[in-house]
Protein backbone atom coordinates (compact mmCIF):
# COMPACT_ATOMS: atom_id res chain seq x y z
CA UNK A 1 0.00 0.00 0.00
CA UNK A 2 1.22 3.49 -1.29
CA UNK A 3 2.01 6.05 2.30
CA UNK A 4 -0.18 8.60 1.42
CA UNK A 5 -0.76 11.85 3.32
CA UNK A 6 -2.69 15.16 2.94
CA UNK A 7 -1.41 18.52 4.55
CA UNK A 8 -4.35 20.37 4.84
CA UNK A 9 -6.97 22.31 6.62
CA UNK A 10 -10.31 21.37 7.47
CA UNK A 11 -12.28 23.90 6.59
CA UNK A 12 -10.53 24.94 3.20
CA UNK A 13 -11.78 24.04 -0.31
CA UNK A 14 -8.79 22.98 -1.83
CA UNK A 15 -8.25 20.41 0.64
CA UNK A 16 -11.45 18.89 0.42
CA UNK A 17 -11.20 18.98 -3.51
CA UNK A 18 -8.32 16.84 -2.65
CA UNK A 19 -9.83 14.24 -0.40
CA UNK A 20 -12.62 13.84 -2.90
CA UNK A 21 -10.61 12.94 -5.16
CA UNK A 22 -8.58 10.19 -2.93
CA UNK A 23 -11.75 9.05 -1.83
CA UNK A 24 -13.28 8.91 -5.12
CA UNK A 25 -10.51 6.39 -5.98
CA UNK A 26 -10.31 4.58 -3.14
CA UNK A 27 -7.14 5.78 -1.70
CA UNK A 28 -6.21 5.20 1.82
CA UNK A 29 -4.98 8.43 3.38
CA UNK A 30 -3.75 10.01 6.33
CA UNK A 31 -4.75 13.63 6.57
CA UNK A 32 -2.23 15.87 9.29
CA UNK A 33 -4.25 19.09 9.98
CA UNK A 34 -1.89 22.38 9.44
CA UNK A 35 -2.23 25.69 11.29
CA UNK A 36 -1.08 28.68 9.00
CA UNK A 37 -0.38 30.97 11.70
CA UNK A 38 2.13 28.99 12.71
CA UNK A 39 3.38 26.57 10.13
CA UNK A 40 4.87 23.06 10.69
CA UNK A 41 8.20 22.74 9.56
CA UNK A 42 6.60 19.72 7.18
CA UNK A 43 4.68 22.25 5.47
CA UNK A 44 7.47 24.70 5.04
CA UNK A 45 9.67 21.43 3.98
CA UNK A 46 6.56 19.80 1.32
CA UNK A 47 6.00 22.91 0.19
CA UNK A 48 9.35 25.81 0.38
CA UNK A 49 7.67 27.79 -2.72
CA UNK A 50 4.08 28.74 -1.96
CA UNK A 51 4.20 27.48 1.96
CA UNK A 52 0.78 26.76 1.78
CA UNK A 53 -1.89 23.88 2.06
CA UNK A 54 -2.65 21.67 0.14
CA UNK A 55 -0.04 19.16 -0.19
CA UNK A 56 0.19 15.33 -0.96
CA UNK A 57 3.24 13.37 0.03
CA UNK A 58 3.18 10.08 -1.81
CA UNK A 59 5.46 7.92 -1.04
CA UNK A 60 8.11 10.66 0.18
CA UNK A 61 7.51 12.90 -2.86
CA UNK A 62 5.23 15.96 -2.58
CA UNK A 63 2.81 17.75 -4.91
CA UNK A 64 1.50 20.93 -4.00
CA UNK A 65 -1.55 22.84 -5.97
CA UNK A 66 -4.82 21.22 -5.33
CA UNK A 67 -5.51 20.56 -8.88
CA UNK A 68 -2.07 19.23 -9.80
CA UNK A 69 -2.42 17.28 -7.14
CA UNK A 70 -5.97 15.95 -8.07
CA UNK A 71 -4.41 14.91 -11.42
CA UNK A 72 -2.05 13.49 -9.79
CA UNK A 73 -4.12 11.83 -8.28
CA UNK A 74 -6.50 10.67 -11.19
CA UNK A 75 -3.10 9.89 -13.11
CA UNK A 76 -1.63 7.54 -10.54
CA UNK A 77 -4.53 5.62 -8.77
CA UNK A 78 -7.01 2.96 -9.56
CA UNK A 79 -10.63 3.91 -9.88
CA UNK A 80 -13.10 6.07 -11.90
CA UNK A 81 -11.59 8.68 -13.74
CA UNK A 82 -12.25 11.98 -12.06
CA UNK A 83 -11.40 14.34 -15.28
CA UNK A 84 -12.68 13.63 -18.40
CA UNK A 85 -10.68 11.56 -20.88
CA UNK A 86 -11.38 13.52 -23.49
CA UNK A 87 -9.58 16.56 -24.35
CA UNK A 88 -12.03 19.03 -24.84
CA UNK A 89 -13.93 17.90 -22.34
CA UNK A 90 -11.02 17.68 -19.83
CA UNK A 91 -10.26 21.48 -20.70
CA UNK A 92 -13.72 22.91 -20.46
CA UNK A 93 -13.55 21.05 -16.89
CA UNK A 94 -10.37 23.18 -16.22
CA UNK A 95 -11.74 26.23 -17.20
CA UNK A 96 -14.93 25.60 -14.83
CA UNK A 97 -12.07 25.03 -11.51
CA UNK A 98 -10.13 27.94 -12.70
CA UNK A 99 -13.29 29.94 -12.71
CA UNK A 100 -14.29 28.93 -9.35
CA UNK A 101 -11.08 29.79 -8.15
CA UNK A 102 -10.82 33.21 -9.08
CA UNK A 103 -14.40 34.14 -7.30
CA UNK A 104 -13.62 32.20 -4.56
CA UNK A 105 -12.26 35.80 -3.20
CA UNK A 106 -15.19 37.12 -3.67
CA UNK A 107 -17.78 34.48 -1.99
CA UNK A 108 -15.07 34.95 1.13
CA UNK A 109 -14.76 38.72 1.31
CA UNK A 110 -19.18 38.56 1.07
CA UNK A 111 -18.65 37.06 4.18
CA UNK A 112 -15.88 38.84 6.44
CA UNK A 113 -16.56 42.37 5.13
CA UNK A 114 -18.56 45.05 6.18
CA UNK A 115 -20.63 47.61 4.34
CA UNK A 116 -20.59 48.90 1.24
CA UNK A 117 -17.40 46.32 0.64
CA UNK A 118 -19.45 43.35 1.91
CA UNK A 119 -22.43 44.39 -0.42
CA UNK A 120 -20.43 44.90 -3.47
CA UNK A 121 -19.10 41.52 -2.50
CA UNK A 122 -22.35 40.16 -2.20
CA UNK A 123 -23.50 41.17 -5.66
CA UNK A 124 -20.51 39.33 -7.36
CA UNK A 125 -20.76 36.04 -5.31
CA UNK A 126 -24.65 36.44 -6.59
CA UNK A 127 -23.35 36.94 -9.99
CA UNK A 128 -21.19 33.87 -10.08
CA UNK A 129 -23.74 32.06 -8.36
CA UNK A 130 -25.84 33.01 -11.23
CA UNK A 131 -23.46 31.59 -14.16
CA UNK A 132 -22.98 28.54 -12.73
CA UNK A 133 -26.89 27.86 -12.34
CA UNK A 134 -27.25 28.62 -15.65
CA UNK A 135 -24.19 26.18 -16.55
CA UNK A 136 -25.63 23.41 -14.95
CA UNK A 137 -28.87 23.60 -15.41
CA UNK A 138 -30.20 19.98 -14.93
CA UNK A 139 -26.58 18.67 -15.06
CA UNK A 140 -24.92 16.24 -12.49
CA UNK A 141 -21.43 18.10 -13.50
CA UNK A 142 -20.40 20.68 -15.73
CA UNK A 143 -18.51 18.20 -17.82
CA UNK A 144 -19.36 14.47 -18.63
CA UNK A 145 -20.85 11.77 -16.63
Amino acid sequence: MADVKLLGLWYSPFSHRVEWALKIKGVQYEFIEQDLQNKSPLLLESNPIHKKIPVLIHNGKCICESMVIVEYIDETFEGPSILPKDPYDRALARFWVKFLEDQVAAVGKSIFLKGVEQEKEKKEACEMLKILENELKDKKYFVGD
